[in-house]
């Protein structure tokens, strides 16, 4: 079932996963509504709480807000769409396309939605073919 805010959230994300970037539009099913601080730890449903997720990051994610940086090995927490830009803790190698953390907060969400998988890693080198990504 569709998220009540599903056509606001993915409208303001550009129908791209504001985690990983993929985009919605080569999916045979639409993205999820991801709530960034999750029901189950005091979040709600306001539009500011909410980030379109493809399947894969938000299953990483499930109810997790931070992670271990595996550079500095504190805990940070994850990035967060409302708040954070994409461009300034994250990376797109355009010969490997993995997807490099800039940041602690970059680093931590790479690690805990296991951003650079090798099927995620596959399926961005055919976006990138089929221009869609990055």
């Amino acid at each position: 079932m569709t998220h009540p805010q599903y056509t606001l959230v993915a409208k303001r994300a550009k129908h791209r996963c504001e985690y990983c970037h993929a985009p919605e539009i080569i999916f045979n099913l639409a993205f999820e509504v991801d709530h960034i601080v999750p029901l189950s730890k005091k979040g709600d449903d306001k539009p500011e709480n909410l980030a379109l997720s493809c399947r894969i990051c938000n299953l990483h994610k499930l109810a997790r807000i931070e992670g271990i940086d595996p550079v500095t090995e504190k805990v940070f927490r994850l990035f967060n769409p409302r708040i954070d830009k994409w461009e300034e803790h994250f990376l797109v190698d355009n010969k490997t396309f993995e997807i490099a953390g800039k940041t602690p907060i970059g680093r931590v969400t790479v690690e805990v939605l296991s951003i650079n998988s090798t099927l995620q890693i596959s399926a961005r080198k055919i976006w990138y073919i089929l221009g869609v990504f990055p």
